[in-house]
């Protein structure tokens, strides 16, 4: 278990980087795309792809899962590989998958244990042919313990009456979309991998049953009436629904909700349907109607499936944005402006700009 010590810590830490940043944020020059590469270029540090050149120069599972693809296609396997080995290396001394790993190798996670941990990690090893062989026996135990410890046997579902982290680490949902679609991810890269599959219940069926309204995927199995950005994006984003109408449905209550507006993508419009817990207080707003950059590019990519005009304007949107700030930001307000409270500053510098240049 991680010590209050070792959060506290982190948050002085990241408030001093915001107050850094705050102060004198660092500038890149060059068109979107160049800006993009040099970023990328600065989140290797040597050992391993760092979040943010910033706020954030932690391994963090979630966020690496969600570039790998993009940086092999960039060109930097070796690196992804030695990301990996870094990441399994110190996993596998700690005897546990985490959200996060400190610059010295500390597994921790935040603000508590995930569910979508071990399935990006294992995505990630799966999409670059990374060697796990050696990782095998610690694997296949950390996937038997991910089941036991978060699907429902009798449904498949993730367990509603767990709270841990996920996407939107701030919130308290119950048994999210996001959820168990990490959950389908992960059974279904475990059925091309040499690993063992305990999963016994159909990704799809589960989403199509618990969480598909006809119109749009519900947030949680609280199925509230509002439109939840990630709820209708991972779905599709995870391969487990592959229906082009599905997609264009979701996408237009999506639009019809705001979420994409004034560019994407925001996880809900409001806030108020929506528990926190205590520590958003410090970043009001950070995970309700912020927009997000990680979720715009992921929903851009979708979007030129089905509508490649409006992903060519967004695509545009975004690479004013970049070239404007001189550096790829995590997170706007509402209107559109880089996020920032007393406490903290929004990053600068990520990972995911990988995601704009493969776009």
């Amino acid at each position: 278990m991680t010590s209050p010590l070792h959060y506290l810590t982190q948050g002085t830490r990241i408030l001093a980087s915001s107050l850094k940043s705050r102060i004198a944020p660092k500038h890149y020059f060059g068109d979107a795309d160049t800006i993009c590469k040099e970023v990328v270029s600065d989140c290797w540090n040597g050992k391993y792809f760092q979040t943010s050149t910033t706020n954030f120069p932690q391994f963090w599972t979630r966020d690496f899962g969600w570039c790998t693809q993009s940086l092999m296609k960039l060109g930097h396997e070796e690196k992804v590989h030695h990301t990996l080995r870094f990441a399994l290396n110190n996993f596998q001394q700690h005897h546990a998958i985490t959200t996060t790993q400190t610059p010295g190798g500390k597994p921790f996670d935040f603000p508590t244990f995930a569910v979508d941990s071990l399935p990006w990690l294992i995505h990630s090893i799966k999409i670059s042919k990374f060697p796990y062989y050696i990782y095998k026996d610690f694997l296949n135990q950390q996937i038997q313990i991910y089941h036991k410890k978060f699907i429902r046997p009798a449904t498949g579902l993730v367990d509603p009456d767990l709270h841990f982290s996920s996407i939107k680490d701030f919130a308290v949902r119950k048994s999210s979309c996001y959820d168990n679609c990490m959950a389908g991810l992960l059974a279904h890269d475990l059925q091309e991998m040499k690993l063992i599959n305990p999963f016994k219940h159909d990704p799809e069926k589960i989403l199509m049953k618990y969480f598909w309204n006809g119109n749009y995927f519900y947030d949680d199995l609280h199925k509230k009436e509002y439109v939840a950005g990630d709820a209708n994006l991972f779905p599709f984003v995870s391969g487990i629904i592959r229906d082009a109408v599905m997609v264009k449905s979701s996408f237009a209550q999506i639009q019809a909700a705001g979420l994409d507006q004034p560019f994407p993508l925001k996880y809900t419009a409001i806030r108020q349907q929506i528990n926190f817990i205590p520590q958003e207080i410090l970043m009001h707003n950070y995970e309700s109607n912020a927009i997000w950059t990680h979720l715009g590019l992921f929903y851009i990519k979708l979007l030129k499936q089905i509508d490649s005009k409006k992903a060519a304007e967004h695509k545009e949107q975004y690479r004013q944005l970049i070239e404007k700030h001189q550096n790829f930001l995590e997170v706007f307000t509402a209107d559109g402006q880089p996020y920032s409270s007393p406490f903290y500053v929004c990053d600068r510098g990520m990972l995911w700009a990988a995601n704009y240049v493969t776009l």
